[in-house]
């Protein structure tokens, strides 16, 4: 029986981000971190896995979402770069003090671009963008519907495109490519030899108990020695990716039910080319198909993964039961609850077009995966590209007291009552927040030390503008991201 203060499952992004944030702003904390897999970030976190876009809604248009009379709603995209402000304030954090070296294993300047065709899409593109540039935090963003700007831009997509299509472009010049993978194992190569800190590999949970003294009775096995281990924490938070759902459901705490998931499946398009690859320099995003999940919103994207300029189209998404890549097809049985079957169905009603995507594209074949390939890169050849498996998601089915049950998009922490454990649900735009949503489960589950003079100066050190929104103070913004591009050579 062991008894840290902190109990961390799973070894991906969030669990590495909380991990750090404890253990400065509590320096004698003891803490444990439970991974079933090998290494850190072999999940969602891992490059493969990830789209990597580094989200700050600059090309994403699922996060700007048109009202009926036509105005274009930021407050999404608003909320999502103000938290990646955030990350890369963190981030530049730990290079200067050492934590992390090196952020050009992790982080690259990549432009970020939207495209559309159509002249209704033109003109809501344009719509997005007059409503954006008028917050400091997209007020470099470009629009242009001029074919030769375009051909500047982005030569491959332009190429061998009809010349009358009406076609339109953004482009914000101080996107990201993050290769959360790398970053996950940076952290968790300082996390690992911090005094106070254990991390457990081939380490599955398999029970949780809350006692009758607030704290969490966890019991693990060794998937090596099969031997069962206990621990005993004061607190738990569950960052396990799609097992995250599995695990919250063994806690059995209120304010876990109702919820389900539906596993999303994706694939890659991934170019073999070189000469292609060397054309397109930018990550390039498109309009999601009517009921495609945002995980799936189409996308023509540079990547440096390992050192190694990269090209991915897609995601295709899929169906599968499993709910982690490296999952069992079971799980979305053993998810089915008393509780949460009710929320299930009446989601799965109220989604049929989602039903019907998927069917359609699970009956892909390669020539219509490669059609749809064309519409970004017209001449592209099937022999040019090769299709991979990519990441498992868990999108959130959660209760309602209208429609009986709702698919919700993004992510999302449920807290126990006692703030004794958190679970973070969901998907996109997860890791490129990890930041906000950690300093969120810091808030809910840690309020006394959240109030202190000496958690608040520490947050303050980590996160210069932290309480003060980027989005209504220019000169701040612009202060703040031209300190963090330089930390990040950017």
């Amino acid at each position: 029986m062991t008894k840290p203060d902190v109990i961390l499952i799973g070894a991906g992004i969030m669990s590495a981000t909380l991990a750090v944030f404890l253990k400065e702003l509590n320096p004698t904390i003891k803490i444990e971190i439970y991974e079933r897999l090998s290494k850190p970030a072999l999940e969602s976190s891992d490059a493969w896995n990830n789209a990597g876009t580094g989200h700050s809604a600059f090309c994403e248009l699922n996060y700007t979402s048109e009202t009926k009379d036509g105005t274009v709603d930021i407050q999404k995209a608003l909320k999502i770069a103000e938290s990646f402000e955030i990350t890369k304030q963190f981030w530049s954090y730990l290079l200067q003090k050492g934590r992390i070296s090196n952020p050009e294993n992790f982080i690259h300047a990549t432009p970020h671009m939207s495209f559309v065709w159509g002249a209704e899409n033109v003109a809501y593109l344009e719509r997005r963008h007059a409503a954006m540039i008028k917050s400091p935090l997209f007020s470099e963003m470009e629009f242009s519907s001029d074919a030769l700007q375009l051909e500047k831009w982005i030569p491959l997509i332009m190429s061998g495109r009809d010349a009358s299509q009406k076609v339109a472009a953004t482009y914000m010049p101080r996107g990201t490519d993050v290769n959360f993978g790398n970053l996950t194992r940076s952290l968790f190569a300082y996390i690992e030899k911090q005094d106070g800190i254990s991390v457990f590999y081939n380490h599955q949970v398999e029970k949780l108990k809350q006692k009758e003294d607030k704290s969490w009775r966890i019991k693990i096995d060794n998937l090596e020695t099969r031997q069962r281990i206990k621990s005993n924490a004061k607190f738990v938070f569950i960052g396990a990716g799609g097992a995250a759902l599995l695990l919250l459901e063994r806690a059995k705490i209120k304010e876990g039910q109702g919820y389900g998931g539906f596993p999303v499946s994706g694939q890659w398009l991934k170019c073999l080319n070189p000469e292609i690859i060397k054309q397109h320099y930018t990550k390039v995003y498109g309009k999601a198909s009517v009921g495609s999940p945002p995980m799936s919103v189409p996308h023509l994207d540079t990547r440096m993964i390992d050192g190694k300029s990269e090209l991915l189209f897609g995601p295709f998404a899929g169906f599968s039961t499993k709910f982690l890549k490296n999952g069992s097809y079971l799980d979305l049985i053993k998810s089915l609850k008393f509780d949460n079957i009710r929320p299930m169905l009446y989601a799965g009603w109220h989604n049929k077009d989602l039903t019907k995507y998927l069917i359609k594209q699970v009956l892909q074949s390669e020539e219509d995966r490669i059609n749809a390939l064309k519409e970004y890169f017209p001449n592209a050849r099937k022999e040019d590209w090769q299709l991979l498996e990519a990441g498992q998601r868990v999108q959130i089915i959660k209760k309602d007291e209208k429609q009986g049950g709702i698919l919700e998009f993004g992510t999302e922490i449920i807290s126990s009552e006692d703030d004794t454990l958190a679970c973070l649900l969901g998907a996109s735009p997860g890791a490129s927040t990890a930041v906000s949503i950690m300093l969120d489960v810091l808030k809910n589950c840690f309020p006394k030390e959240m109030e202190s003079s000496d958690w608040q100066h520490k947050i303050t050190e980590m996160i210069p503008t932290y309480g003060t929104p980027l989005h209504e103070n220019a000169a701040l913004c612009e202060e703040t991201r031209q300190r963090t591009t330089q930390v990040l050579n950017l």
